[in-house]
Order: structure tokens, then C-alpha cells, then sequence
């Protein structure tokens, strides 16, 4: 065994005088050390590590490795499997986020946010008695997943007793690149430290050899102490000289990888055959190593890989790890394509409880065509997709896709990696696999449809093109113009074990399995390790309404892909085509494509009874598909039951726009700015509609990009900013006329009735309210006609058209509204409430809206009617009766921040004798965390400073202050203190 060095007591002054300065600040910071392999960074790392242990802190190393780097979570479980024991100390919301993460239970992946809060929450709880560093060499190959969460916790460390210093190498990209955190660049080391190092090892070199050496390793701590036991181990030409390999362009890590594969080449066919298995399945390199074998392959009879300087073992437990990670990448370079397979084989074996890894090095053992395998990647890609892992997912199907034994289930999994890939915003990607199936027979393929029909949609919003596309492809499965796929003896539902006979013959010992290191009855379980076979199949619950047949799946795709194009149509004669094709299909339609039909299509005709099934649907959300969760979402949504379900989207969307189905995540930033508009919540709303606008227009998602632009111009209406408002609404409709969006376009025309409402322009508003629906009539398949219902008859009340107000009221309630959804029984009944000449009808109406169990949850909208009904009252029982009604409306247009509907109510008030309130700026209750936010600025500290405090991003600081100012009725930081003091004592939180 090669006895190692301390390489940072060889130069590294500037180093380690950072490193004692990080230590001894005991905490609550974060470091990146960046350099080229070899360069010292694990040696730094273990120096720090030292220093650390010295002054009682407790060190937690990991170490991420390329085997684990596409499966969710598994760098995370690295770091605080030590503190597992920890987990039953945190509150129960907390202790379920890592139940979830961790593989103990079922459930909705958590969100970056609420995954690193609550690792927050255990480091600190970790931290409580002694200060806690967490060390991560090789972070280039954590997971996606963990990288993230990593980031966000690093960033808010600043207060805590804990550290986090993360070494990387320059030449990998990572996910820590972004992650903001403080840098210290590691290079090579001076040229009087090199040559003492070298002199301090090696002190019989020649002196040809020796500036041989020095000039090769440029300053290289690793290549200074390897090229030399080259040479003495026999590398030296014919004629006596040095054989050190010359300088050719070649990078140094590949040529100190040759000088490795020489001694691996020395080795026994056995002894090659260990280090193999051990390299495939990511056992560690160096100190951290320790920290990663829970679930790794435990490397037996390799003292003499250890005698030629490739493996360190501990003397006392026995345990290996590879000296070095370029040693790793030696032993895979060295090998045949053969000798990997038959290790990949043998690994599967190993890992045959663990449904995503057991699948990928089954797919690397293979190199024919397997449906087994095949099926057992598609498997895999599903665990990822319902664990937030839509990248992975799309590597998994497409090699599923290759391995597929007929060219139908090749062409289907092509046609789901697709699927994947444009919901994840991979467009190109996408357009790649549908070519790739286009080349592999003459017919498109149903399953390319759907991916080409997608992005034709979604990327330029071409509703003629992809609806016909799909149309198509929906009749000729139909008619059986598309042969079923050839799935042989298996399905991706077969219990048997894929590919098991190649397991055993790769693997003389299968019967009686090598343990791995800390096998799943001694370590608390990996994310995906102590599960059988369907480990990671869906909860039962969210299965239940999926096709059986791989066929229905794509047919399914197909369909409601063909109702999301329908209902961005909105035309009555796309829809009831788009009917009589679903209703050709029978019982292949399933349960959830029939709500999207109803709720999406025409809620006025098929509305009732939806608001119930789509509560049925959404009971348990568990294991559910991304996609699957924002279309029933957005059926909620059409039936206003969308509010219980916005903190699970909120949940959700951060983990799909980073790692997921970033499409899913578009729509659920916009079912969340919805549901914050109609709860009155317009501050986090714009916020929401901005990430949104950002997120769509840097992934080119034409559509989602003009959708979110259109619910901003609505928004922007509403608050009375009507310039703004018009130039969206001019946008909006100038891209989607011309291409039929319909939907946008009457969103469009929405904009500008509320605009103009909002003015008290009441004819321009009623011209705009009738391009959407006539009144007395709901237009079909026009889904803003019942939602500016209210909107309309407003219009024509305040210009002189009380007959059309009427009939369109009494259309409300024929056509059963109330029935539908809360808010339109409230609109309902509102409308009704206005255009009734009968006195009595009129106050039973307006008790009615006004007592509604849904008022409270559409603010706005109550108090439209509020001051309707105060008006009325003024007029018809004098200013007294008015004034409860005016003042109340008053209020809550004053709290929603609409200042021309605010300064209308007060009118009405003043005209009804009362002393209006002044007008002021939105003043709802500050939040705990905005009054401490506001207090820390109010002493002077600068946002950095106040994130510092909080742990909180400065960019989180200033949206925090962007919604103190209103609601202190403030403008500027100076202003703060006294807006504090003058806060009443129960308004404080």
C-alpha cells in the first residue's frame, strides 16, 4: 500500500490561511474549491476537514461519482444519512419532506424550497451542541437533484454553526456553477514548493529527469508524486532515458490515467475484474469514500491493485476506495467493451431491489435488443418522472427505445422520450427523437405525432397544423390503421426479473450475491435501494385512470393533447368535431380525459357535476405524473375549485421548472397567478406572472409566453394601470388573431372590458363584452362568456341598456351557473341582483351574493356587487341604508389595490353623507416575515446584510420591501421607521 502524503503542507500558504479563516469563523459560510484534477483539491479538503475536527466541530464528507449522477436525491442521502437518527426531532411537516426524498414513504416530491428549508432545519438542529462542516469533494457528479438543494442551503448558511465547502473540478461543468457561492481557485503549486515535494519523495532522481518531471507535472501535486514511481518501476528507454510521456497537447489527467492503466495492465484478470465492478458502481476515491458505500460494491482480494498504488484501505475496518478518481476513469478505459458489459450484469444483480439502477446497468450489459430490459428502462424513467426527474427520464426512454425488440414499442418509447423531453422544455431535443423515428420506417408514427404536434403547438401555436396532425393519428389508431405493438412474452408490468439469465451468467457467485458494503438491513435505506421491483411504480390511486395497453398510452397522449388544442381554439365547430371523434372511442377515452373534455371544452354546457369529479380526481395526489396534476389543475380551475390546490402547485413548480417537466411547470405558474388574482392576492400575482413571462419566453415557448402576457394585461386592468393593460392586450391579440388562438383572443377582449371598466368607459366596455358573447346568449365553447358575465351587464346598465342586462342575467340562470361553480352562482346571483325591477327580488338576490360561502375567496368581485347594491340603496332608501354596503366595498377595493375602483366607492359614499376615507395605498397586514424585514431595513442595513440575517436571497429581500412600501403607504427606505411606529398595536404580528 502507497503510504499518502500531506500534500498541503508542501505550499498552499494562501490556501490554508483561507481554510483557517473559514474554520474559525465556526459556520455560517459556504466555499467552493475549483481546480484541475490532481491539482490538490481532496488533499485541501482533508486539511479542512482536520482544522475543523480540531476545533470540535463535526465533519460530514460525501463525495459525488458519475455512477450516481442521473439518480434523484442520492447525493443529498450521502450528506445526511449520519444524521437520519435526527429526523424524529423535527416537526411532522419537515419529517415527511425527507420521508418522501428518502424512499420511507409515498407522496409528492417537495420543491428546492421545501426540501432545503427543511435540510436547513436539520443542520441547525445538528448544529445545536457542536458546530457542524459539511465537506462534498467531486461535486461536478452530484446529481441535479442534490445540487440544487446543496445551492439553496448554501446560500443561507450565513448566522448558522454549520459550513459547507465543495470542491469541483474546472473542467467539468456542474450545477454549482450557478449556485452563487464564494470561490477559491485551487492551481498548481509554485515552483519551489514543486520541487520540494518532489525532492521530499523522490530525492534519488537524476537531474535530467528531475526538471523532466517539474516541467510535465506543472505543478501538479498528483503528477509529481506519480510520474516518479513510473520511471522506477521500469519506465525507462533502451538507451537509459526517462520515459516520462512528452508533452503532445494531451491534457495532463489523460496522461496521468496512462500511467494508471500501465499498472492496472500488470494486474490479474481477477484483480481487474474487482476494480471494475467497484469503478461502474461509483465506489469512492479518497477520504470522503467512507461517506458513500452504503449501497456500493464491495471490492474483495484487491491487495495487490493496493500494493501498486491504485486502492487505499483502511487498516482497521478493511474498507477500499480508489486513491484517486482519475484511477476510477482508468480501470473503465482499460477495460473491453466485454469486460464492462459483464460487470454492468453483474451489478444489476446487486441492485436488484433498486428499480432505477438495477435498469440502468441492466441497458449497459446489453447490446442486442431486450424487451425486458427495455421494459425494465421504461420503469425507471417513470420512477424519475414522478420524482421530479424528467431529464433522466428522457436518457432512459430513449435507451429503452434502442433495446426495443419490434419496431412498434421502438417507436412508442422514441414517441414517450419525446413526450418527456418537450414537456421538460427540450424542444430540439424532442424534434431529434421524432426524426430519429421518422428514419426508422416509412409511416409516421402516432407516438411522433404527439411530439412533433406538440411543439408545432406549443413553440408557434399553430392550432390548424398539429390539430390536424392529430386528428389523424387519433383515426388511424382508431381504425386500426396502426398495428398494435409486438410485445413478445413481457409488458413493462411483467413480474418476472428482466434479463436475470444474463445477471447469472455475468456473475458465477448470483445465486449468493456479494454483499455490498452496509447492505439495506444495516443502513438506512438510499432513496431507491430497499424497495422490491416496483419500488417506484405509482400509488395505486394515481394509476387507476391509466391505459393498460401501451397503445391507449399514446392513444391518451394523443387525446388530450387534442383538448388542449381545442380549448386554445375555442371554436364551437372545432369542439363538437373534437366530441364526436372522442365519442367514437368509446371506453379507450379515459375517466380524466373525459373531465378535461367537459371542463375544458364549454362549462355553460357540460359543466355541471364536473366540480365534483375533478375533487375526486385530486383527492390523493400522490405518484402522480407532473402533467397529470396540472391538467387536472386546470380543469379545477375552469370550475373555480382551483383554490385548495394552489400550495401544492406552488410546491411542485419549482421542482419542475429546475429538474422536470418545465412545461407542467409554465401552466402551474399560471393556475397559481390565477388563483392569486381571484383571492384578491395581485402583489404576489404580478410576481408570479413575471417569473412566468421569463420562464416561457427564454425556453421560446411562443404560446405560454402570449398566455401569461394576457393574464398580466387582465391583472394590470384590474389595478387600474390601463395604459399598461392596452399594450399587453394589443400584443396578446396582434400573435393570436391570426393563428385562431381563440382563447387568447378572447382573454384579449377581456383585457380591454376591464380596462375600460376600470376607466368608466362603459360603452367601449360593453362593444368589448359583446365581441365575446351576444347578450341573452353564452357564445359555445367561449370560455370568457360566463366569466365577464358581471362585466357585461355592468356595461349595458350604466349605458342605458337595461334589457339586454336583464336577458342576460335571466340566460345566467336558465343556463344553471350557479350549479357549475361558487363563483359564477356568485356573479349570478349578482347580475340577477342588478337588473331586477322588483325591489323584493332585488334584496333577496344581493343577500344572496352577499352571504355566499364563496365570497370571501373572489374579493373583487363581492365588492362590485357591494357597491351596486349600495347605489341602489341610496337611491331607493336613502344615504343611511347605503352606507354599510359603500363601505365595505370601499374597503376592500382600497385593500386589493385598484385605486380607481377604491376612489368610486368613496364617491358613492361622500354622495351618501359619509366622510370617505382618504385614499391610500394598499394596507393589508404586514407578515411576520415582512415586519422583520422592514425592521432590519429600517436600522440600515443593506438587503445583502438583511439575507445575511434571514436566510434569505437579497433578490428575496426586495420583493419583501416591494410589498412592505404599499401596505405602509411608503415610497422609499427612509420612510420605513416612522411607517412602523405608526403601525397599530394589533395590526403588529
Amino acid at each position: 500500500m502507497v503510504e499518502s502524503v500531506d500534500v498541503t503542507m508542501v505550499g498552499r500558504e494562501r490556501e490554508r490561511t483561507a481554510l483557517a479563516d473559514f474554520v474559525a469563523a465556526d459556520g455560517g459560510r459556504a466555499l467552493v474549491l475549483r481546480g484541475d484534477a490532481g491539482v490538490g483539491k481532496s488533499a485541501l479538503l482533508d486539511h479542512v476537514a482536520a482544522l475543523a475536527a480540531g476545533r470540535g466541530h463535526r465533519v460530514l464528507r460525501a463525495a459525488g461519482v458519475e455512477a450516481e449522477a442521473e439518480l434523484p436525491f442520492a447525493g443529498l442521502h450521502q450528506f445526511l444519512y449520519p444524521l437520519l437518527p435526527s429526523l424524529d426531532r423535527l416537526d411532522d411537516r419537515h419529517r415527511r419532506v425527507f420521508d418522501v426524498v428518502f424512499g420511507r414513504s409515498e407522496g409528492p416530491p417537495p420543491s428546492v424550497m421545501t426540501l432545503g428549508i427543511a435540510v436547513l432545519d436539520l443542520l441547525a438542529l445538528a448544529a445545536s451542541h457542536e458546530p457542524l462542516l459539511l465537506v462534498l469533494d467531486d461535486g461536478q457528479w452530484f446529481d441535479t437533484s442534490s445540487t440544487e438543494v446543496c445551492g439553496f442551503v448554501g446560500r443561507r448558511l450565513t448566522g448558522s454553526s454549520v459550513g459547507l465547502v465543495v470542491g469541483l473540478r474546472a473542467e467539468v461543468p456542474s450545477g454549482f456553477d450557478t449556485a452563487a457561492l464564494p470561490e477559491l481557485p485551487v492551481g498548481g503549486l509554485s515552483e519551489r514548493a514543486s520541487e520540494h515535494l518532489l525532492d521530499l519523495r523522490n530525492p534519488e532522481l537524476d537531474p535530467r529527469t528531475r526538471r523532466l518531471i517539474l516541467a510535465e507535472a506543472q505543478g501538479n501535486p498528483l503528477a509529481l508524486l506519480e510520474l516518479p514511481p513510473h520511471l522506477l518501476r521500469g519506465g525507462r528507454t533502451a538507451g537509459g532515458h526517462s520515459a516520462v510521456p512528452a508533452h503532445t497537447g494531451v491534457p495532463l489527467p489523460q496522461r496521468l490515467q496512462q500511467i494508471y492503466g500501465a499498472r492496472i495492465a500488470a494486474l490479474s484478470g481477477t484483480v481487474r475484474a474487482e476494480l471494475l465492478r467497484g469503478a461502474l458502481d461509483g465506489v469512492g476515491a479518497g477520504a470522503a469514500a467512507g461517506h458513500t458505500r452504503g449501497t456500493r460494491y464491495r471490492m474483495r482480494d484487491v491487495d495487490a491493485a493496493a500494493a501498486y498504488g491504485l486502492l487505499d484501505i483502511d487498516p482497521l475496518s478493511g474498507e477500499v476506495a480508489f486513491r484517486h478518481p482519475l484511477v476510477r476513469s482508468a480501470v473503465v478505459q482499460q477495460a473491453t467493451p466485454n469486460e464492462r458489459r459483464a460487470a454492468h450484469a453483474a451489478l444489476a444483480h446487486v441492485h436488484r431491489e433498486d428499480v432505477e439502477r438495477r435498469a440502468v446497468h441492466l441497458a449497459a450489459s446489453t447490446v442486442d435488443p431486450d424487451e425486458q430490459v427495455a421494459a425494465a428502462l421504461e420503469a425507471a424513467a417513470d420512477s424519475a418522472t414522478v420524482r421530479g426527474g424528467s431529464l433522466a427520464a428522457v436518457s432512459w426512454l430513449t435507451r429503452a427505445a434502442e433495446l426495443s425488440e419490434s419496431h412498434g414499442e421502438r417507436s412508442r418509447r422514441l414517441g414517450s422520450a419525446a413526450f418527456v423531453a418537450g414537456l421538460a422544455g427540450l424542444l430540439d431535443r424532442a424534434q431529434q427523437l421524432v426524426r430519429s423515428d421518422a428514419v426508422s420506417g416509412t409511416d409516421e408514427s402516432p407516438a411522433s405525432v404527439v411530439a412533433a404536434a406538440y411543439g408545432a403547438f406549443y413553440e408557434d401555436g399553430d392550432v390548424r397544423f398539429s390539430r390536424q396532425q392529430v386528428v389523424a393519428a387519433i383515426e388511424g389508431i382508431r381504425d386500426g390503421g396502426t398495428p398494435a405493438p409486438d410485445l413478445g412474452t413481457s409488458s413493462a408490468g411483467d413480474a418476472r426479473e428482466p434479463h436475470a439469465g444474463a445477471e447469472r451468467d455475468a456473475d458465477p457467485d448470483a445465486d449468493q450475491p456479494r454483499p455490498t458494503t452496509g447492505d439495506a438491513n444495516t443502513h438506512a435505506p438510499h432513496p431507491a435501494t430497499t424497495r422490491d421491483t416496483t419500488a417506484h411504480a405509482p400509488h395505486p390511486a394515481a394509476s387507476q385512470d391509466r391505459p393498460s395497453h401501451p397503445r391507449d398510452e399514446v392513444l391518451t397522449r394523443l387525446v388530450n393533447l387534442l383538448l388542449a388544442i381545442s380549448q386554445y381554439a375555442s371554436e364551437a365547430a372545432s369542439w363538437e368535431r373534437t366530441h364526436a371523434l372522442l365519442a367514437s372511442l368509446g371506453d379507450r377515452v379515459t375517466a380524466h380525459s373525459r373531465i378535461y373534455e367537459d371542463a375544458w371544452g364549454d362549462v355553460v354546457l357540460r359543466g355541471t357535476g364536473v366540480r365534483e369529479r375533478v375533487e375526486r380526481a385530486l383527492a390523493d395526489l400522490r405518484g402522480r405524473e407532473p402533467w397529470e396534476i396540472t391538467r387536472l389543475c386546470v380543469a379545477a380551475y375552469h370550475v373555480d375549485a382551483l383554490g385548495p390546490y394552489r400550495r401544492h402547485l406552488q410546491r411542485v413548480v419549482d421542482r419542475e421548472v429546475e429538474t422536470g417537466a418545465v412545461a407542467s411547470g409554465m401552466t402551474m405558474l399560471h393556475l397559481v397567478m390565477l388563483d392569486q388574482m381571484a383571492a384578491g392576492e395581485w402583489d404576489d400575482a404580478e410576481r408570479t406572472g413575471r417569473r412566468g413571462l421569463e420562464l416561457t419566453t427564454s425556453h421560446h415557448h411562443a404560446l405560454f409566453a402570449h398566455h401569461t402576457r394576457a393574464y398580466l394585461g387582465l391583472l394590470a386592468a384590474l389595478r387600474g394601470r390601463t395604459d399598461r393593460a392596452r399594450e399587453l392586450q394589443a400584443a396578446v391579440e396582434a400573435w393570436a388573431r391570426p393563428r385562431g388562438v381563440g382563447f387568447l383572443t378572447q382573454l384579449a377582449d377581456a383585457i380591454g372590458t376591464t380596462a375600460a371598466l376600470t376607466d368608466g368607459d362603459y360603452e367601449a366596455a360593453y362593444l368589448h363584452a359583446i365581441g365575446i358573447t351576444p347578450p341573452g346568449t353564452f357564445t359555445p365553447y367561449a370560455h370568457q362568456a360566463p366569466r365577464t358575465l358581471l362585466d357585461l351587464v355592468e356595461a349595458a346598465l350604466h349605458t342605458g341598456r337595461t334589457e339586454q342586462a336583464r336577458r342576460h342575467a335571466l340566460a345566467a340562470r336558465r343556463a344553471g351557473l350557479p350549479a357549475v361553480s361558487p363563483r359564477l352562482a356568485l356573479l349570478t346571483y349578482g347580475a340577477l341582483a342588478m337588473t331586477a325591477t322588483d325591489l323584493a327580488e332585488a334584496d333577496a338576490m344581493y343577500r344572496r351574493a352577499e352571504t355566499h360561502p364563496a365570497g370571501a375567496a373572489f374579493p373583487f368581485e363581492l365588492a362590485r356587487i357591494r357597491l351596486a347594491h349600495g347605489v341602489r340603496l341610496r337611491h331607493t332608501r336613502g344615504p343611511g341604508a347605503a352606507r354599510p354596503a359603500l363601505t365595505l366595498a370601499a374597503d376592500a377595493f382600497t385593500r386589493l389595490g385598484t385605486p380607481p375602483w377604491a376612489e368610486r366607492a368613496r364617491a358613492e359614499l361622500r354622495a351618501a353623507g359619509a366622510s370617505a376615507p382618504a385614499a391610500r395605498a394598499h394596507r393589508a397586514p404586514l407578515t411576520w416575515q415582512e415586519r422583520r424585514v422592514a425592521e432590519l431595513a429600517a436600522s440600515g442595513l443593506t438587503n445583502k446584510e438583511i439575507g445575511a440575517r434571514t436566510h434569505l436571497s437579497p433578490r428575496t429581500v426586495s420583493s419583501h420591501l416591494y410589498r412592505v412600501f404599499p401596505k405602509l403607504g411608503i415610497t422609499s427606505r427612509a420612510a420605513l421607521r416612522d411607517a412602523l411606529g405608526r403601525l397599530p398595536e394589533e395590526r403588529n404580528p
